[in-house]
């Protein structure tokens, strides 16, 4: 039924002026309006289409709402860090980090969040 669909991934945001300059200045993603006030659309490499919508009532998600394959992993977070990106460390039974920010069992990912609190990733490429 939704083999020939266009699919398309959402999440809401907080406020869109903060995301855009974030994804779009930051991240240096292809970033533009939405089809209301409030939105916007990145356009990711692939053809991929996120999109952000604003809400008043915003609440981060509480998982992984995008992830960025990469393929170097620690110099794509040494990069983001000197954006000022800050990394999220975990020390748990099954999920540790190491000092960047990385998890090295399974796949080898670091998370960490847009200005609205969604967490994203990075995933070294197989």
């Amino acid at each position: 039924m939704f083999k020939a669909s266009k699919a398309f991934s959402s999440y809401s945001i907080d406020h869109v002026g903060r995301a855009r300059a974030f994804y779009g200045e930051t991240l240096g993603l292809d970033i533009s309006d939405g089809v209301t006030k409030g939105q916007a659309i990145i356009t990711l490499g692939d053809g991929h289409r996120v999109y952000l919508y604003e809400r008043p009532n915003h609440q981060p998600a509480t998982f992984t709402v995008l992830n960025f394959q990469v393929s170097d992993i620690d110099q794509t977070v040494d990069e983001l860090t000197k954006l000022g990106i800050g990394f999220e460390r975990y020390d748990q039974p099954d999920l540790k980090t190491d000092k960047k920010g990385i998890s090295r069992q399974g796949p080898i990912i670091a998370w960490f969040k847009d200005p609205a609190g969604n967490i994203l990733s990075v995933v070294a490429e197989k």
